[in-house]
């Protein structure tokens, strides 16, 4: 929920902003007409407002109205246009990547990924997009503060440029990105974790006896991919694909366990 609070102070300052916005724009407003667009607009930061005005003074041909406001207020609240989003929900395919959404994508995602398991592409675009449109819009009503976070892939050095680039871009703290790469980027939490990526890199690593046979069937299936039929194959491929994920939300699971007992600290 929202956080931001104006006092009185600001509030004030804020109406007279509005009413000198108005003027520039050749539109005489009344004080107590201000005065309740700034209560209204109270709930989101002054910087942000005012920043809002100004694009309403360069934007907006005829009257200063509550929603030309609200509008550019909203769109400055962080969370990506729908073309956007859509672009970062399909990095989520890739389970080697890993990708720095927002709540109200993953939302969207799993609205549309029954579509997109069908293989209808093009309607799992249209029902995402419905759907983040009206999950964005709720959240910018309810004054939701957008939330960001890292759903971590296989691949280390990807980890380090998706939450690198995520910090860059005030997606997530400094100082959360900086835990983030600590505990994942340079090798996986667990011993079993380090095992996932070994059967994928070749590396040198200890799993624990249970993981050691998981990792013996993985193994087994891909050389069995070899000398199968093509039916077979695509069988394993399936199979192959779950044990991924299977080892995807492990690394996740962990990564969340970590976070939190930082913040606990």
């Amino acid at each position: 929920m929202n956080t931001f609070e104006m006092n009185d102070a600001q509030a004030a300052g804020l109406a007279s902003a509005i009413i000198a916005t108005a003027e520039a724009m050749g539109q005489e407003m009344n004080p107590g007409t201000a005065a309740i667009m700034a209560e209204d607009l109270s709930a989101y930061p002054v910087p942000v407002v005012r920043a809002a005005l100004k694009a309403c003074r360069f934007e907006v041909k005829g009257k200063l109205v509550m929603a030309d406001i609200l509008q550019r207020v909203q769109i400055a609240d962080g969370r990506p246009g729908k073309d956007e989003a859509w672009a970062i929900a399909m990095t989520t395919n890739d389970e080697f990547e890993t990708v720095v959404l927002t709540d109200e994508i993953q939302l969207a995602l799993a609205a549309a990924k029954p579509i997109l398991d069908a293989g209808d592409k093009v309607g799992a675009r249209m029902a995402f997009i419905s759907a983040y449109e009206r999950l964005v819009g709720q959240a910018r009503e309810d004054t939701k503060q957008v939330n960001w976070h890292v759903s971590v892939g296989f691949d280390a050095n990807r980890r380090t440029q998706a939450i690198t680039k995520a910090v860059q871009l005030q997606r997530i703290p400094h100082e959360r990105g900086q835990l983030y790469l600590a505990d994942l980027s340079v090798a996986p939490i667990t011993e079993d974790g380090r095992a996932v990526v070994a059967l994928l890199t070749g590396e040198i690593a200890r799993p624990s006896p249970r993981q050691r046979e998981k990792l013996a069937a993985v193994k087994d299936s891909m050389l069995a991919m070899r000398k199968e039929s093509a039916e077979k194959k695509t069988e394993l491929r399936i199979q192959y694909a779950n044990d991924l994920a299977d080892r995807r939300a492990l690394l996740i699971q962990q990564a969340e366990q970590l976070e939190a007992r930082s913040a606990a600290q």
